[in-house]
Order: C-alpha cells, then structure tokens, then sequence
C-alpha cells in the first residue's frame, strides 16, 4: 500500500482530521459560553453526545449511506455499511490516501453538524427527543446532502461545487435551526452569557 499513498494528501488529511475534531469539544465550550449558568451541562452534553451516537451511526451505516456509489441519486447503497469492503489496503482514489483517513474525516464532520443546531434550542428539548432527533435528522438530512453534493450524487453531477461545507454542513445546520425554533416556539426565560472566557476558548 506504501507505494501508493500520496503521503502528502495524506498527512494533510491527517492534519485535517484532528482540526474537525476538536471543533466540536470547542463548540461545546462556546456555546457553553453562550448560555446561563443552569444550561451549561446540558448544551456540552448535546454537543459530547454527537460524537459518541454519530460516530455509531457512521459505522454502522452513515459512511455507506454518503460514500458508496448511487450516481446521480439521493443515497447511495449499503456496500460499505459496517465498514464492509473497506480494508488498510483500501484508498480513496481520487487523493491516494488510505480510505480510512478520509471515512474518519468526513465523520468528524458528521459529528459537528448537528451539533452546530443545538443552540438554537437550548433550555427547550428534553435530551431524549434530542437523541432521536440526532439520528432522524442524519439520516433524512444530513446523509443525502453529503451524498448528493460529495458523494457522486444528483447535485454533484449537475456540478454543485461546496469545497469548505458551505452547502452541506452549514446551511443544512442553520436551515434546521430555523425550523427547530420555529417548532418549539419563543424563549420564554432569556438567560444572559454567563462565562466570556469559555466563549473565547471555543
């Protein structure tokens, strides 16, 4: 395998990786930050508790789901669910580096995503619904829009081009922020930004 990995996209990727993942302890931080002192555990817990379910979800169907063929559809198929197919030797063809490198950098991004809708309902969901909404919304939201545009799906092919996550990460987050408060109405105790320095630190 040696002989064929681009070492450079690689330690970038790598590089890359580590970056995206503490964006979301950072996030954590800031928006525990953000809100009053009686929320704080339970807006980092939201956004611990992404790393810990999408992760699983990611292996257990989510990378599949986004990366494994289905041209010019919404999904793409189950062939590499639970990482089947998918082996040290396997690379990511269109960089020449170690497939898993890249499986685990998009997870990161998986796992950010609906941790950035968090704030925008903090003090008002219950943390089991938002359990189940974390996994609702991976699968019916996140996943086709990362397969559509970065997965060889309908909207790569029309050539949508989204390099940074505009697309895919932050409007699919910030559109489902915007229905969430729209579903769990007004805030009806607006609590005040409790801690500057942990804002600073995310």
């Amino acid at each position: 395998m040696s002989a064929t990995v681009d070492s450079g996209n690689t330690g970038f990727m790598l590089i890359s990786t580590a970056l995206v993942m503490i964006m979301t302890p950072g996030l954590a931080f800031f928006y525990g930050g953000l809100v009053g002192r009686k929320s704080v555990v339970t807006i980092m817990m939201q956004s611990f508790v992404s790393l810990a379910v999408t992760t699983v979800v990611w292996f257990l169907y989510g990378y599949s789901l986004c990366f494994s063929e289905g041209a010019g559809s919404i999904f793409g198929n189950f062939k590499k669910a639970l990482f089947l197919n998918i082996d040290m030797d396997s690379l990511y063809t269109s960089s020449e580096m170690p497939e898993y490198v890249f499986l685990v950098y998009q997870m990161c991004f998986a796992v950010i995503t609906p941790a950035l809708i968090t704030g925008a309902f903090t003090n008002r969901v219950r943390f089991a619904p938002y359990l189940i909404f974390l996994v609702l919304w991976l699968t019916c939201v996140y996943f086709p829009a990362v397969h559509s545009i970065w997965g060889g799906g309908f909207l790569q092919e029309w050539g949508v081009l989204d390099f940074a996550g505009g697309i895919v990460v932050h409007a699919t987050a910030g559109m489902a922020a915007l229905a969430s408060v729209f579903y769990v109405g007004k805030r009806h105790v607006v609590d005040q930004p409790h801690s500057i320095p942990l804002i600073a630190i995310g």
